[in-house]
């Protein structure tokens, strides 16, 4: 694995550029911040009527319709919701540059086939391996948050130049960019989502406190022993690794992990974790995601009602308001 930090990146490809930033999200507040604090020009593109304008005068950072703001830039970086990227794409196509670079923090839209660039465009991919508030919180600590780093096409001979430098201008380029290709990001990135942090994770604490309170346990307990501790051993892991983690945690618990970790976490688990792969691989995942925008969320939008009214949700409250 080519690991590049700042010593080893040019930042010339960007200097003197402007990057227009398409939306303003967890991802676009943090890149815009952090490339104008490194000396950048950049334009935050919205819609009309985004609600999220107020936001971006507030941070004193430039700010101007979706056409407008891509007619005026070198290097257009999509980081609206993934799959919002098509409409988009077709909006701001015709005042794209000849030759101007665009960029993507996720490979999704370009893996599997939400946009087809232009012949001309150079296309990247500069992902942080971390949401945006951590992005910037880092960055304004002086430090970086690794990221993932592709070219898809290279219309000029700079697409990997503008790529790295990019990084660089984020702060990534502190603590590294590693290589890989629109395809790999966005393939293990969508696993992940749904096979092992974002998905499995949470649902495990669910099952464990439902287990708990069934069997008898107050909730509150409950909540502190199956949700509580996620913190402990995320820091444990990252400081240690996953085998320091278990060395550094008491015999009972190193002993219990070992019994009954992989009860549950058993051959037929990652079987399952392979057809999700598979899945991804297929387009399924990219098709889903396409059709609960196009029908206005509504899966989305009654799992958010229906997690929140949830008794580990309520516990959780009762805990926090006691916690102060």
């Amino acid at each position: 694995m080519e690991l590049l930090r700042d010593a080893d990146i040019d930042p010339a490809p960007i200097a003197g550029k402007r990057v227009a930033i398409i939306g303003y999200g967890n991802q676009g507040r943090a890149q815009a911040l952090n490339l104008t604090d490194s000396g950048l020009d950049v334009v935050v593109g919205l819609r009309a009527g985004s609600k999220t304008s107020d936001e971006v005068k507030s941070a004193s950072l430039a700010i101007a319709p979706l056409e407008q703001a891509v007619a005026s830039a070198d290097v257009v970086m999509m980081l609206a919701p993934d799959e919002t990227h098509a409409a988009i794409y077709r909006q701001i196509e015709p005042t794209l540059r000849p030759g101007a670079a665009l960029g993507f923090s996720h490979g999704l839209s370009v893996r599997f086939g939400l946009i087809e660039a232009r012949s001309d465009l150079d296309v990247f991919l500069l992902a942080p391996k971390g949401p945006g508030t951590a992005l910037r919180s880092l960055y304004t600590e002086g430090k970086g948050m690794l990221a993932a780093w592709a070219v898809q096409q290279d219309a000029t001979g700079s697409a990997r130049g503008i790529a790295l430098a990019y990084g660089r201008a984020i702060g990534s380029g502190r603590a590294g960019l590693i290589a890989t290709s629109f395809a790999e990001e966005a393939e293990a990135d969508l696993f992940n989502e749904q096979a092992v942090v974002w998905g499995a994770v949470p649902e495990l604490l669910i099952a464990g406190f439902e287990t708990l309170v069934a069997g008898g346990v107050s909730s509150e307990l409950a909540y502190l022993e199956c949700v509580g501790e996620l913190q402990l051993i995320a820091e444990l892991i990252e400081k240690r690794g996953i085998a320091g983690m278990r060395e550094a945690i008491s015999n009972t618990a190193e002993l219990g992990a070992l019994l009954g970790g992989r009860r549950i976490i058993d051959d037929s688990v990652r079987e399952r974790m392979a057809e999700v792969l598979a899945e991804v691989r297929a387009g399924r995942f990219a098709e889903e995601l396409r059709k609960e925008e196009a029908e206005g969320y509504p899966r989305l939008q009654r799992a958010r009602r229906e997690n929140r009214e949830t008794l580990l949700e309520q516990t959780n409250r009762r805990l926090t308001d006691i916690k102060g």
